[in-house]
């Protein structure tokens, strides 16, 4: 079926007893079993829960993968796969991330045994020379968090799938209805349900979507065996936030472009990046990609006294950390998002304190630009 009626109708058959057309939110912690060794289908609550598992046949549907698992945040979802590796494998991944997964590796799983090697993999020649024999995982953003560049996926795809490596993306930031990292040759993708798939910011969580059984098999074990796992509420709020995804996305791609274009050409602003520019530097990737650019902008403005000037000023636009709700989202990435990415490493990625991130949200774009017009006069 088509993307809005799989996000509808995917993996939400009408519940059998009373025909509800909204699944349940099936709070509960244990399952009553009717005999010793049989079951209906469920056990206990942290292994399986229909409210989850509705949810995660949903997002497996819509990223065209086989299967899905769901996650108490977008950050369990990427540990759980990397809990999949052993003490002396190797990560590729790119260079400019979320400082989310970046403390995550650097801080966290590096502790473990496991290496990781940071590249620009818009660049597939630096990922071709970064793999090795004991590389296990190729880990990619596209668009990259803040810097919004491209990566070719099916390219890096092909290169780690030669060196017998998994291809991970993050696509938080394009949703599936922009993006399907799968179609296009990757393994696994990830996602924050937090951010655009519930689009309400009224829910923290995470999900894996696997086309492989053997790795499907894996995360399986992981999410029972560690435990952290969605809620049947949160759960419930993703598959009521991904019902009105397509028109959400569509709202949120013609606002995010009108106001990259009103950024573009505004005398105070110094550089714009947003994939659907024609000036971007992978725009024509982006083109053959993407289906569609986003509304997930950066900018720079020269100096944190200017963001700050023109921060402190944002009324309508929503000064805080997170991304993809209904309403416009406004940060300050080398203060919040990024700060556990180290300050050499920030400033040569180009995240410097003059550098604002915008989430564009749904509201009328002529009130959004007039809250921005607003505040760049007090820069």
């Amino acid at each position: 079926m088509a993307f809005s009626t799989d996000c509808i109708h995917a993996g939400q058959e009408p519940e059998p007893h009373t025909g509800a057309v909204t699944i349940p939110i099936y709070q509960t912690s244990t399952y009553v079993q009717p005999e010793l060794g049989r079951n209906k289908g469920y056990e206990y609550a942290r292994t399986k829960n229909p409210t989850r598992s509705a949810l995660e046949a949903n997002l497996a549907a819509l990223e065209r993968g086989k299967h899905g698992h769901c996650f108490a945040s977008g950050m369990s979802a990427i540990d759980v796969v990397f809990r999949m590796l052993r003490s002396g494998d190797h990560v590729v991944a790119g260079e400019n991330m979320y400082g989310g997964s970046y403390r995550l590796f650097s801080r966290v799983l590096e502790n473990f045994g496991l290496r990781f090697t940071y590249v620009d993999t818009s660049r597939i020649d630096a990922v071709r020379a970064a793999m090795r024999p004991e590389t296990k995982v190729l880990y990619l953003e596209t668009p990259t968090n803040p810097m919004m560049t491209i990566t070719d996926i099916a390219a890096c795809a092909d290169v780690a799938r030669k060196a017998g490596a998994l291809t991970v993306v993050d696509n938080t930031f394009c949703s599936p209805y922009l993006q399907r990292p799968i179609e296009l040759g990757a393994d696994i993708v990830v996602h924050s349900t937090t951010k655009f798939l519930n689009g309400h910011s009224d829910s923290v969580g995470g999900a894996v979507v696997s086309s492989s059984d053997d790795v499907a098999e894996r995360i399986g074990f992981l999410q029972n065996a560690v435990g952290a796992i969605l809620s049947p509420f949160d759960s419930w709020l993703v598959l009521r936030g991904v019902k009105t995804l397509g028109v959400r996305m569509k709202r949120h791609e013609e606002n995010g472009q009108a106001m990259a274009n009103y950024l573009a050409h505004h005398a105070k602003v110094k550089k714009v990046n947003y994939p659907g520019l024609p000036d971007h530097p992978q725009h024509e990737l982006a083109t053959r990609q993407m289906n569609g650019f986003g509304s997930m902008i950066s900018f720079e403005l020269g100096s944190k006294e200017k963001a700050k000037a023109f921060l402190d000023r944002v009324h309508l636009c929503s000064l805080a950390e997170s991304l993809g709700g209904v309403e416009t989202l406004i940060s300050h990435p080398e203060s919040m998002t990024h700060a556990s990415v180290p300050i050499e490493d920030r400033m040569r990625l180009g995240i410097t304190p003059g550098l604002v991130r915008i989430s564009v949200g749904i509201e009328d774009i002529e009130d959004l630009i007039a809250d921005v017009e607003n505040a760049f006069d007090g820069v």
